[in-house]
């Protein structure tokens, strides 16, 4: 299903390269949108636009630039870049994440750090930039990748456990604050996923996690309703645990 109102948008992806992040960019170029990817790789980000001009022709523009979003500074410089090339994003989808597992007592300052910068700040700092526009044009859609590990706590996950718990709460709290101006604010939360970020889960069957493809499917509906109703906070279960 193709929705038109997200035709000639501008849509920011963070992690866009990922397993998730780039279904959502290959889904968001079906629908019309411009996109303006961002990931740590070049090479990546170069191929995953020459898939999406594959797929979908090039009828979308697509921008890119490579960042560290553990660096204040890549950061700004990416939000420099949106702003040269695009000059206001109209969607914006927080999709990077980091996933480190270690025994709580063996975690480091630098790994506590590195988890809420990529995590939760980078997605703070691309709300705070961007919202802006959205708000005056009484427009957008902030989605923010969250996770099933926000409303629960597993062992050796503490800190990507914390970080999504402050990726859920700042979101409902955003919600409450630009939904006036026509903003919605979105946290989808999967469990976990056929990525390679989901083959570093432990104790959980591979094969019962979701589909990358489907959670983009699914990111694209609910955000494409204009009108009274708005789901901001979507826990998205797998049918079958093992």
């Amino acid at each position: 299903m193709q929705y038109k109102i997200f035709e000639n948008k501008n849509c920011f992806i963070s992690g866009a390269t990922g397993g998730i992040g780039s279904q959502i960019a290959m889904e968001m170029a079906k629908n019309g949108c411009n996109l303006f990817l961002t990931d740590t790789s070049i090479a990546k980000l170069k191929a995953l636009r020459n898939q999406i001009q594959r797929s979908h022709g090039k009828k979308n523009k697509i921008f890119y630039a490579k960042g560290d979003l553990n660096r204040i500074q890549d950061i700004n410089k990416i939000i420099n870049v949106v702003k040269k090339q695009m000059g206001i994003i109209d969607i914006l989808i927080n999709c990077a994440g980091i996933f480190v597992v270690k025994d709580f007592l063996k975690y480091s300052l630098n790994d506590f750090q590195k988890n809420f910068n990529v995590n939760f700040r980078a997605a703070f700092m691309f709300c705070q930039a961007f919202s802006k526009n959205m708000i005056k044009k009484r427009w957008g859609r902030i989605v923010n990748i969250g996770s099933s590990s926000a409303y629960s706590g597993c062992k050796r996950t503490a800190l990507y456990c914390a970080s999504k718990h402050a990726l859920l709460g700042f979101s409902r709290a955003l919600h409450d604050e630009l939904k006036k101006y026509n903003v919605r604010t979105f946290c989808v939360s999967p469990s976990g996923v056929k990525t390679e970020m989901g083959k570093l889960v432990e104790n959980q069957d591979f094969d019962t996690f979701l589909e990358s493809q489907e959670i983009a499917k699914y990111i694209a509906f609910i955000a494409s309703f204009d009108k009274g109703m708005v789901s901001e906070e979507i826990r998205l279960n797998r049918m079958v645990i093992q």
